[in-house]
């Protein structure tokens, strides 16, 4: 049921931004550092990406919504090598089919009792330090509670982006044996350039990459952008 309001939700904000009219505007753009720390046996893995997110105020044209924030990451997915010789990808989209990168961290945003909706947006600066990301989120009072972290996959191999397989949370020594287990995951505010070079990781994220079928990668896996999973707004 969290997943169809889910998608409502979604198709209607969708709806709503393409009815909109946007300007040049005050609205803040930021950059933060997405971390994931892994404990081994062979001790604490890390990795971590800049994300930068571009934020545009408009009103929306015969919606009768109003003002409208839109919001578009330009970054790409954390990889951390693990001692198995294989690596841990932490996406740029949540478990429940919501758009992460660009809401994570006006999630984690302190709220202002009473505050416009619309005018919250630059409440993300007031963010200090490294704030850990919760493991569950509840979007609304009736609706279930889903995951608050980006999903996690890793490849049996890096070259065949259908060896993608899903990775839980709270059991990675199911794909990387005994030992490994999450221990947080972060994001904190920088002025750091954003991140780039994954796809020289991923033997198939380059021009010619094969237009697969969707019976070729694991059920009920996301695959209608793969390669916007691991990598937005290029330059």
């Amino acid at each position: 049921m969290a997943r169809i309001i889910q998608a409502a939700w979604l198709a209607l904000a969708a709806l709503m931004l393409s009815a909109c009219a946007f300007t040049e505007d005050k609205t803040p753009d930021y950059r933060y550092r997405l971390t994931v720390e892994v404990e081994t046996p062979k001790g604490l893995k890390t990795g971590s990406s800049v994300i930068e997110i571009t934020q545009n105020m408009g009103r929306s044209a015969g919606t009768g919504f109003g003002k409208m924030i839109m919001r578009r990451p330009r970054g790409e997915a954390v990889a951390i090598d693990l001692p198995s010789g294989r690596t841990l990808f932490a996406l740029l989209r949540s478990e429940n089919d919501i758009e992460w990168a660009e809401h994570v961290m006006q999630m984690l945003a302190p709220k202002t009792p009473g505050e416009p909706w619309e005018e919250a947006f630059d409440n993300v600066l007031f963010i200090k330090g490294k704030v850990e990301v919760p493991r569950i989120w509840r979007l609304h009072p009736a609706w279930d509670e889903v995951s608050a972290y980006p999903m996690l996959v890793t490849f049996g191999d890096l070259d065949d982006p259908t060896s993608v397989a899903e990775v839980n949370p709270d059991d990675l020594a199911a794909n990387f044996g005994v030992g490994v287990k999450l221990k947080r995951i972060t994001v904190e505010l920088t002025d750091d350039p954003v991140t780039s070079g994954i796809e020289e990781r991923l033997g198939w994220f380059d021009a010619s990459f094969k237009k697969y079928t969707k019976d070729e990668f694991p059920k009920g896996f996301p695959v209608g952008d793969f390669k916007g999973l691991f990598k937005k707004g290029a330059k």
